[in-house]
């Protein structure tokens, strides 16, 4: 079959690198627009399109995928099958049903739970203990399209969403492959997802990094690595902005009803390596790597030994 590849970021690699070794003719591969990237803002290419250069394969990277010249040079490539992986983007109407057998989608959860933009983010912060890959058709109305195969990955109570992700990535890449072959054969069997059981994996904003104290250890816990590598969960030390990067449950001893109260997001211990942080229900949270804003990620002891933290001052959710 002629195939056309629309992906993006590292999470779709597996996928195109899979389809590329394969039986079939990856004939063009549609990525974003180089964009400015990192720390240094440096403009990058795509990680899909430096594989697909790599491979020799035509790339090309509309700012609107409404555009009639690529609308035209879409059709110009007459595909058989059109796989997309982490595009970014909602595929017009007019495109989907140009492909001979229509378009395939990768999508990072087990639908119909977690559809949108951020299925791995979501599932993490809300501490779920499996996620995995749906192959659905592609329809007009997000993510709803019927099902052809799917496949379940755990998630483990530390996992970030670095973690989850990349085992997605490679499970995804086998799942579609076969998916491939079963549309190829005319052996494929779609079927509906039960649309009542839906739920929204929105995209990440800034506000979903502001870290609330008075929630529990866990809960908090699962913010942070649900946010990592990207776009970190967040709290305030001394008017100071803080990225939290890496945090652990901590066992928080039974109150006795002599101990003086503790706020919410005081410090319970500010020693050597530990940076242990009062979290809601009586629960506590370590925090073993932050990052000061502007500055490079730190270990717990590194960040003390640079700051005169001591027992009682606060971690808030915004400047005090």
């Amino acid at each position: 079959m002629n195939i056309v590849f629309l992906g993006t970021p590292r999470f779709a690699v597996p996928t195109l690198e899979r389809l590329l070794a394969g039986g079939h003719d990856v004939v063009a591969v549609v990525t974003q627009p180089d964009r400015r990237r990192g720390r240094g803002q440096i403009v990058s290419a795509s990680p899909v399109k430096t594989t697909a250069v790599a491979h020799g394969v035509s790339v090309l990277q509309p700012d609107t995928l409404k555009d009639p010249e690529f609308f035209s040079a879409f059709q110009a490539w007459n595909p058989d099958l059109a796989v997309v992986a982490a595009y970014g983007k909602l595929i017009p109407d007019d495109l989907l049903n140009l492909p001979r057998h229509g378009m395939i989608n990768v999508h990072a959860s087990l639908l119909p739970a977690y559809r949108g933009a951020a299925p791995i983010h979501r599932a993490v912060m809300a501490g779920e203990r499996r996620t995995g890959i749906t192959i659905i058709k592609l329809v007009h109305a997000m993510d709803a399209g019927p099902m052809l195969s799917h496949a379940a990955v755990p998630i483990g109570p530390d996992d970030t969403s670095e973690v989850v992700e990349h085992a997605l990535a490679t499970v995804g890449a086998d799942l579609l492959a076969s998916a491939v072959e079963d549309i190829a054969h005319d052996r494929a069997v779609f079927q509906e997802q039960d649309h009542t059981q839906a739920t929204l994996a929105r995209r990440i904003a800034r506000a979903d990094g502001i870290v609330d104290w008075s929630r529990t250890a866990e809960s908090i816990h699962n913010q942070i690595r649900g946010l990592y590598p990207w776009p970190h969960a967040f709290s305030f030390v001394n008017g100071k902005r803080v990225l939290l990067r890496r945090s652990a449950v901590e066992t928080r001893p039974t109150a006795t009803g002599t101990e003086p109260i503790v706020a919410h997001g005081e410090i319970l211990v500010a020693s050597r390596d530990r940076l242990v942080v009062a979290a809601g229900r009586n629960t506590a949270l370590g925090l073993l790597e932050l990052q000061p804003e502007g500055k490079r990620p730190l270990a717990a002891h590194e960040f003390l030994a640079g700051r005169p933290l001591t027992t009682g001052t606060r971690f808030t959710s915004s400047v005090e």
